[in-house]
Formats: C-alpha cells, structure tokens, sequence
C-alpha cells in the first residue's frame, strides 16, 4: 500500500487584513510555520519584521521597502504558496494632508500641504500626475484642508485658518466662493450641487450654487476636523474625531436630521464610498489602525492596515489613493468610487 505524502511546507489559511501601506500589521493564520526553523514572513523577497511568530499564527509589520504583493510564510528551506496582499506604492511624499485627497476624471490627484495652524506655506495644494510626480498648484491658500470636486470639475478647497471656500478651474485660477464657515474643514458635493461645509466647532454648513448659506445640522464639536460623504439615498455621512476611543459615523438625513450610524471607531477621519455603497473610514477598529470597511449592513472589518492614515479616495482606474500625514500611497484594490 502506497504511503501518503505528508506536505510539511508552512500552509496559509488566512491573512487579515488583505492590502495595506508600510508599517501596517498583517494577521496571517495557518500550520505548519514553525515546522524547520522560526517562521519568516516575505513579501516577494523582502522579510517582513515578525512581531508575533507561532506555528499557527503570525504577525507581520510591512516594511518601508516592500513592493511586491505576493505574500509567503517560510521556514527553513519550506515555504507556503503565495498569498495576495495589496501593498501601497508611495506616489508623492513630503505633503501634509490632513483630510482625503482629491482625484479628478482623469485620475490625477490632489493634496494639500496645509501647515500648523497659522502656517503659511510655500505650497497649498500639490497635483499629482501618475506620469509626472508632484507639482505645485496653488500656492495661497492659508492651512488649506478639505477638497471637493463639483460635477463639471472645478475644484472646491477649505481654509480651517479664515473660513473661506475657494474654487479652483483646472488651469490654477482661484476666486472666493464664500466666506465665514467658521473653522472650516471637510467639504462634500450632493447630487443636486449644494456644497456642505462642516466647520469643527459644530455647524454643518449647506450652500446653493447661487451661495445662499444654510444652517444643515449640528454635531458635537471636534478636536481635529470633520470630514463628510455622500452615501446612498442621499445622507450625509460625518466623522469628527474627539478624545474618545469609541468614536461615531454620524449620518445626516436630506431634512437634518442627525444619527449614529456606526459607532466603535478610534479617532475617524477622512472617509469614501465604493460603488457598492461600503464606506470607508480611516480609523482604528479594535485598536487596529488603517482604514475600516462598513457594509451598509453596518458590519465593520479593516480593510487596509497602515499608521498615521487620515484620508482616503478612489480612483477611475480602481485605486485606492491612501494619505498618510506626509505620504500619498496607491493601493491596486480595484475598487471603484461611488458615482456622486
């Protein structure tokens, strides 16, 4: 009778979460890691740093110089099949976003470097060609912060230090669309074209297109900023960091009317919908940090892991453009944005 071959290589069951950017920690279940020597975990042929390392489990910090997605656990001369995480490629650094970026129709994406309170900056907002790197756009906004596009492509940018909204034509030319939006933050388009303004002391601010200003609803104040997106059916989702561990979602109803949607988040920011109508937040879940996926069933996972992320967008071409707060990474996820 023929004997059964024994597979001794290191076996992947799973890995949580599956994409992340450098210093992200990945969760990877299994057997057999520890069969020859002391598991290593490698991403294409760089090891990753081991912070937990079991015979069935490990845990595994993404290095600064990892590029390559395929994902393998060996030991010895052993090594597992290769498994799929997503790893961000850096696409601009030396920026300060400190809300999401901003990506046109033609995929090129938008960045602030918006500076201490008070700061002025040699550069406000950076332009970011996937062929040509980074270059300055604007240079005179004072700690620009949110960024929206409107539906025929003229960019909308906050200023937290006056208040104002300044609108932006693809060529650079800037004009003040409206002012005293108090310290103004996140900015988020409906399908209708009102603009909406959260200003961090507690007002969420609605403007027509003829700039008739609305008083929308009201939330708790923020220590840091508010970020805002549109959702299905027409809520406004809200997410405004406090010295809480267990931070909200909030959505806002087309009368004002103001909800939790989510609530268990540590310290959410900038935040973006698929076209499947899952949000994502940047956040920590369960002392997880990175950016969080809620299904409109409101069940919450990581989705993306990764420190210090503050803001997030997708792309046409099914990117997820991830901000850290000096970093832009892309994420090949293929994921594509929810049309406004």
């Amino acid at each position: 009778m023929p004997r059964k071959v024994v597979d001794k290589n290191p076996n992947i069951e799973q890995i949580s979460p599956e994409a992340a950017i450098p210093g992200g920690e990945i969760r990877i279940h299994g057997r057999g890691f520890a069969t020859a020597d002391r598991p290593r975990v490698l991403l294409g042929e760089v090891s990753a740093p081991l912070i937990i390392g079991s015979d069935s489990y490990c845990i595994a910090r993404v290095p600064d110089n990892a590029t390559d997605s395929s994902l393998r656990v060996a030991s010895g001369d052993l090594s597992s099949s290769q498994w799929t995480c997503e790893v961000g490629i850096p696409i601009a650094d030396n920026l300060h976003p400190v809300a999401n970026p901003a990506v046109d129709r033609k995929g090129i994406v938008f960045s602030t470097f918006s500076g201490s309170r008070g700061q002025k900056t040699q550069v406000s907002v950076y332009r970011i060609d996937p062929r040509e790197g980074a270059t300055p756009f604007l240079t005179d906004i004072m700690n620009a912060t949110g960024l929206a596009f409107d539906q025929d492509g003229i960019l909308y940018v906050s200023s937290r230090f006056d208040g104002i909204i300044y609108e932006v034509t693809p060529n650079g030319e800037m004009a003040v669309f409206v002012e005293g939006m108090g310290v103004a933050t996140g900015i988020a388009f409906d399908h209708e074209g009102f603009l909406y303004v959260g200003d961090r002391s507690g007002t969420i601010f609605k403007i027509s297109r003829d700039r008739q200003i609305y008083v929308y609803a009201t939330v708790e104040p923020s220590i840091a900023a508010y970020h805002l997106a549109f959702g299905p059916e027409g809520y406004l989702y809200v997410t405004g960091p406090t010295t809480s561990s267990f931070d909200c979602v909030y959505r806002i109803s087309n009368k004002g009317e103001v909800e939790v949607f989510y609530r268990g988040l540590g310290r959410p920011q900038g935040l973006a919908f698929d076209e499947n109508d899952n949000l994502y937040v940047a956040a920590s879940l369960g002392g997880r940090r990175g950016v969080v996926r809620i299904s409109p069933d409101r069940d919450a996972e990581l989705f993306l892991s990764g420190p210090g992320i503050v803001g997030l967008a997708f792309s046409p071409s099914r990117h997820a453009i991830v901000a850290t707060s000096n970093t832009l990474y892309r994420v090949d996820c293929g994921i594509a944005p929810r049309p406004l």
